[in-house]
């Protein structure tokens, strides 16, 4: 489970960076990098909303300071 734990922060770093990116410039790098509307575009925005849902469920379970295990 570490292992799905690192890529699902890798997608959400990712998915963050990107959100950064739009909000305050206007650049989607995703879109840009593979293409507007395009089939892997939208499978990486996909496994962003996955890896945030499976944070969401499994972060307290994962998270030294939310186990209080510093």
């Amino acid at each position: 489970m570490k292992t799905l734990h690192v890529i699902a922060f890798i997608l959400l770093v990712i998915g963050g960076l990107n959100w950064l990116l739009v909000g305050a410039f206007s650049f989607n790098l995703v879109d840009t990098i593979f293409g507007v509307s395009s089939v892997v575009s939208s499978i990486i925005y996909v496994l962003v909303g996955l890896s945030a849902i499976y944070e969401a469920f499994t972060h307290k379970s994962n998270c030294k300071v939310c186990n209080g295990s510093n």
